[in-house]
């Protein structure tokens, strides 16, 4: 027994890396993460959304911390590596930067690598685009995901917590790349873009651009915001001085580059434009009448959808690869094969020949490693031409945030969670109100192979169904199906039970809403634990 657990774990870890691709930094810049945002006007049922695909090595534990008193004058630390820890109480790594003074009240939210919502519906996800290398300073205790650990703990709207974020990178200082953060709350969604002050400097540069109510935004990895208009802080928030800034630093030259817009000056596009195919793909698929064009130099910074957007409008969205379009990198990877009947037995023509028939290999998928990209274009140029999907196989976690202020808070707030490749993987809801994760959540994916971790469920099976998609990925479309319809039915219904409870005993609403996010994790869990055990049938005989 002992050895058949040892040859699953061993197969088990090289069919992981089998499928797992390097990072593609060098390749196509910085590649990581996508938000998509939703006005509240632009969604079907008067939700506020925002976002995030974890598309890279971070930790994949979530935990719920509670709000929590404090005494006047106490302080609390800043951190440094908490995104690659193993688990909940796992320091491996981790520095202290500096501290600032605690306030006496904190309230709860949902901790992951980024952390992502709390108990008042305030929501954020996040997207790094790099910026300008010489605008990075070591001058400075805040990285990106102290900023949102201290702002979820402290604010209740997105506004509240861009000036408290804005407020903290100038006294405390900024250390970290270009990052963007988008920030939702029950009324409002906001893009926010934060680069260094410069090499040896001490402080950062930001702005914030609020999404209109019934548009529609989305952040790729690439810096976004245009142009900064003044005394409008409805609609634009941004650092003292920054065109100022701009200047000093030799980032813009008002007589050579005309009008400023914060993209051209601090970020550092590898796309040369301030979009990517991700923005481009949302915006044209929610948008069609518009007619947006992909070889343009510009794309608007958000825009309003042809029709009103669901839940599940957005959750497919990140599902996304471009299969069957002009930008499926698989298009022309086909071949020869016998054509066969229905049964499986070769077709022949009248003259006994055995008829023959142009397929797409099954090797062929969205997400091919680098290593085979390049073997196909050195065998034929530029027969594989890469543009990233939306959903990618290194994904370490992935969000959804609803907003919906005419629920109480408890209920209003829900963040959807799923696991790697949000093509393959459904999620579950964890509601503003839940007050407990299961134990499987607790543990990370990262460091090490484990069923302790429901990361690693999900993994597994995805990793086995990606080495044969042609088999599986039937099964997976059926399976995220069938979920994805059975969690939105008994979500509304908990929600209606939740909502009779909330006036009456807030404890039991919260205690309801727990107990169904538990078995709902648990549920999905198991189903692609047994996923993952049919799919490695599909290895019985050889890899492919």
């Amino acid at each position: 027994m002992i050895k058949k657990i040892f040859i699953l774990f061993v197969l088990t870890i090289v069919m992981a890396f089998y499928a797992i691709p390097e990072q593609p930094w060098e390749e196509e810049g910085t590649d990581s993460c996508t938000s998509i945002m939703v006005g509240k006007l632009a969604t079907t049922d008067g939700s506020v959304i925002t976002s995030h695909t974890c598309d890279a090595n971070y930790r994949t534990w979530f935990d719920i911390v509670p709000a929590k008193k404090f005494k006047k004058k106490e302080k609390t630390n800043i951190y440094k590596g908490r995104m690659h820890t193993g688990y909940v109480s796992d320091s491996t790594g981790i520095e202290i930067l500096g501290e600032i003074p605690q306030v006496e009240n904190t309230f709860q939210f949902i901790d992951t690598a980024y952390p992502a919502m709390n108990e008042y519906q305030l929501g954020m996800g996040e997207s790094t685009f790099g910026g300008k290398k010489e605008l990075k300073s070591d001058k400075g205790i805040f990285q990106i995901e102290e900023l949102q650990r201290i702002a979820l703990e402290r604010c209740k709207t997105a506004k509240d917590a861009i000036n408290l974020i804005g407020m903290l990178i100038k006294k405390y200082g900024y250390n970290d790349s270009g990052e963007c953060i988008t920030i939702s709350d029950t009324k409002e969604v906001w893009h926010m873009e934060i680069v260094g002050p410069g090499k040896d400097r001490f402080g950062g540069i930001w702005a914030a651009v609020r999404i209109p109510d019934d548009h529609v935004g989305c952040a790729a990895n690439i810096s976004r915001i245009g142009e900064i208009v003044k005394n409008d802080p409805d609609n634009f928030l941004y650092s003292k001085n920054i065109i100022k800034k701009a200047i000093k630093l030799k980032l813009y030259d008002p007589k050579k580059d005309g009008k400023f817009k914060f993209w051209k000056a601090f970020g550092n596009s590898y796309t040369k434009k301030p979009f990517s195919i991700r923005e481009y793909w949302v915006f044209k698929s929610l948008a069609p009448s518009l007619d947006l064009k992909f070889d343009v130099d510009e794309l608007p910074f958000s825009v309003k959808p042809d029709k009103k957007i669901s839940l599940d409008n957005v959750i497919q969205l990140f599902k996304s690869t471009y299969v069957g379009t002009e930008y499926d990198m698989t298009k022309n990877l086909k071949i020869e094969q016998n054509k066969k009947d229905k049964d499986g037995k070769v077709i022949k023509d009248e003259e006994g020949k055995e008829e023959k028939e142009i397929v797409k290999s099954i090797i062929a998928t969205p997400w091919m490693s680098r290593d085979l990209r390049k073997l196909f274009n050195t065998l034929k140029k530029d027969v594989v031409k890469r543009h990233r999907p939306i959903a990618v196989e290194y994904c370490a976690y992935h969000t959804v945030i609803q907003s919906r202020g005419w629920l109480p808070d408890p209920i209003g707030g829900v963040m959807w969670i799923g696991f790697e490749n949000p093509a393959m993987t459904p999620k579950f809801p964890v509601h503003a109100g839940v007050t407990e994760l299961i134990s499987d959540l607790k543990v990370g994916s990262q460091q090490k192979f484990s069923f302790d971790s429901a990361a690693w469920s999900f993994r597994r099976a995805s990793k086995l169904a990606q080495g044969r998609w042609d088999k599986a990925g039937k099964i997976v479309n059926e399976t995220l199906k069938y979920y994805e319809d059975k969690i939105y039915r008994e979500t509304e219904e908990v929600e209606k039970k939740a909502l009779e409870l909330v006036e009456k005993d807030l404890e039991k609403a919260k205690k309801l809403l727990t107990s169904f996010s538990a078995d709902t994790a648990r549920l999905l869990t198991k189903k692609y634990l047994e996923l993952g055990n049919d799919f490695w049938l599909y290895y019985r005989f050889r890899m492919r």
